[in-house]
């Protein structure tokens, strides 16, 4: 037999070997097998039922609920659009009975700026941290928020970090502009007089057309002239 032929004849028995090992194996875990296939089914129908049936449903309902806590928002009845009226829910309640809607999250938002203008500023800050968004206009203001809940506090480290944190996250001209400068805010509270005229450079550069930017000529004047003395 030439040596082309017994490579084959090997190669096959190698396969042939192979399909028995498999087929014995299968044989002996048969029962294991099929346990793990049922529950992989069940675990992906189960999914898919708590999607439809739960999820989906809970959705929809914690949305029509929290209706009229968003009128109250927007008519700054910020009581009322925490805690309800005795009829409708607030978004306390539906953070507590929605917990795991997309409508709870943002009721975290609304529940922390409501407690940022009624003044309760650790509460302000419990629920913003608490609210998840990639929004490119919504994850700034929301960090800015904690940012001035931390200023009230004269917190000014942490006012700090967030405020960067609303700057980094998304570069706009809307948001970026109005916490550069209260960044710099923070930073003349802190004496840093030179970082304060770096970030107004920035808005200068960056961001001349916007309203921070069409004034910034006079703060760095002022801040120039505490940097000299």
């Amino acid at each position: 037999m030439s040596k082309k032929n017994e490579t084959h004849k090997d190669q096959f028995e190698n396969v042939e070997n192979a399909l028995s090992k498999t087929e014995h194996y299968i044989e002996e875990n048969q029962k294991s097998l099929t346990i793990i296939v049922v529950a992989i089914i069940i675990i992906v129908g189960g999914y898919l039922g708590y999607k439809r049936f739960v999820e989906t449903p809970m959705e929809t309902e914690s949305k029509t609920q929290m209706w009229m806590a968003e009128q109250y928002f927007a008519k700054d009845s910020f009581n009322l659009a925490l805690n309800g009226d005795g009829n409708d829910l607030g978004f306390l309640d539906i953070i507590e009975e929605y917990s795991i809607t997309k409508s709870a999250n943002l009721a975290n938002y609304y529940s922390g700026i409501s407690y940022l203008r009624l003044g309760q500023f650790e509460n302000a800050i419990e629920h913003l941290k608490q609210f998840e968004s990639d929004d490119k206009m919504v994850a700034p203001i929301a960090y800015g928020a904690i940012g001035d809940a931390y200023m009230e506090l004269d917190n000014f480290d942490d006012a700090l970090v967030f405020y960067n944190k609303a700057v980094n996250t998304s570069e706009n001209n809307f948001t970026t502009p109005i916490y550069l400068m209260k960044i710099s805010v923070v930073q003349k509270q802190n004496g840093d007089y030179k970082k304060a005229l770096e970030t107004y450079k920035k808005i200068e550069k960056n961001f001349p057309n916007t309203p921070e930017g069409r004034q910034i000529s006079k703060y760095i004047a002022q801040v120039e002239v505490l940097i000299q003395d």
